[in-house]
């Protein structure tokens, strides 16, 4: 089977990885990939949001499946092209399943029509700005704002009083996060501690993949600006049979039976940022894909083979496949450029990646030069993925190699899984 992966980031290097080993791939492109992917299959320097160009290399190629990894082409309508023009499979959900991730307000809708639990909210956009301020005033607490639209996982903010979030509210209003936030989300603000759950569905049954936290903020103790994610842990110890039958009963179950009762057209990865409030838990927000930097920690801990798993959301045998994970603690570390999640210099020099012992290096945002050096060419720019039987021995072997690989003003938060110990 040729396989064509879209995507550039850790995530993708993790889904290389893991699908050029499989024996029913006989061929992997990955579009445009990086530093990393490229020792799993072949790099094609293709705009993933050109979706005639893509066909094209397709059609030349005789791409048999196609797995998309960042969300953008599929809320663009990747998946409805190819349908409509080739015959080729594409696991990922078409535009209007993936307004699951693209809008806010559609997600809020959609679980309100299937009761699944998540916080309340009311929506805002230009025309109700003083409405939105007048709200604002009324709510004590922390103030939860949510772009509506997708801004690279950096489109909610929580402030604790009033005035900061009527000012962060008329900002992004005003085009803080771009047309993502041309309509605004104000939301209950829940008091827990997250976590992510994945699944896989062809639109009408579904397998659970292993069970993730990640951490979003730059600094220790989750202090300081959201980012894409600055690191991950599996499995998660505070998830037990308890809380996750719940999250299958009110949360997983209803989700894919709202998507097979709606008739939304979703082959591909559903991912449910969740919150445990109490002893429940709660829908913070849907993925349409794999998460990042979650992906680095699922993927390895997948014991079975994938492509077999992808291939039958085509033919209706998802619900035959068995899917086993190794039981070992994987852990992953993302370093960082200097500054990000704000300006930041590119083109850094990536160095000692050889010294690497015992981790996998999932590369995100890194590149070969002109010379073939590798440099830095994102914010995020390498996981660092340890497995190991406990969680500390995971991070130990992650932290150790982080202080190895070296690179001009690299960070890494140093208290990954702090919260879980």
């Amino acid at each position: 089977m040729k396989i064509l992966l879209l995507g550039s980031g850790g995530r993708e290097h993790a889904l290389a990885w893991k699908m050029a080993q499989s024996e029913h791939c006989t061929k992997l492109f990955i579009a445009p990939g990086n530093a990393g992917t490229k020792q799993c299959g072949t790099n094609v320097g293709l705009d993933i949001n050109d979706f005639p160009s893509v066909e094209s290399f397709c059609k030349q190629e005789q791409i048999d499946l196609m797995v998309v990894g960042p969300e953008e082409p599929l809320v663009l309508g990747i998946q409805d092209h190819f349908k409509e023009q080739t015959n080729i499979k594409v696991v990922g959900p078409n535009a209007e399943a993936a307004q699951l991730e693209g809008s806010k307000a559609y997600a809020k809708e959609f679980m309100s029509r299937h009761n699944i639990p998540t916080a309340g909210y009311r929506e805002f956009n230009a025309s109700s700005l003083q409405e939105g301020l007048d709200f604002i005033a009324t709510i004590d607490g922390p103030i939860v704002l949510k772009a509506d639209g997708i801004a690279a996982g950096k489109g909610v903010v929580i402030v604790e009083d009033s005035s900061t979030a009527q000012a962060e509210f008329t900002a992004m209003l005003q085009g803080k996060f771009g047309t993502a936030s041309e309509k605004i989300i104000i939301e209950e603000f829940l008091d827990g501690i997250e976590f992510s759950v994945f699944a896989i569905t062809d639109g009408k049954d579904y397998k659970l993949l292993p069970v993730a936290k990640d951490y979003k903020r730059i600094g220790e103790g989750d202090k300081g600006l959201n980012t894409g994610g600055m690191g991950a842990i599996s499995p998660v110890p505070f998830v037990d049979d308890t809380l996750m039958q719940k999250v299958i009963d009110r949360v997983v179950a209803p989700t894919i039976a709202g998507i097979h009762k709606e008739n939304l057209d979703y082959k591909g990865f559903v991912f449910f940022g969740l919150i445990r409030v109490g002893d429940d838990p709660f829908v913070i927000e849907y993925n349409c894909r794999m998460g990042d930097p979650e992906t680095e920690v699922v993927i390895p801990r997948l014991k079975s083979d994938l492509v077999p798993v992808l291939d039958s959301l085509f033919d209706g045998s998802l619900s035959t496949q068995q899917i086993d994970f190794h039981p070992e603690f994987a852990t992953t570390v993302m370093m960082v450029s200097g500054g990000y999640p704000e300006a930041y210099e590119k083109g850094k020099i990536i160095s000692d990646t050889s010294k690497i012992e015992g981790t996998l290096p999932f590369f995100a945002g890194a590149q070969e030069n002109e010379t073939g050096e590798i440099v830095t060419s994102g914010g995020r720019v390498l996981a660092l993925t340890s497995l190991a039987s406990t969680m500390e021995q995971a991070l130990a072997s992650s932290y150790k190699n982080a202080e190895l690989v070296q690179f001009d003003k690299k960070h890494y938060r140093k208290d990954i899984g702090f919260d879980l110990k």
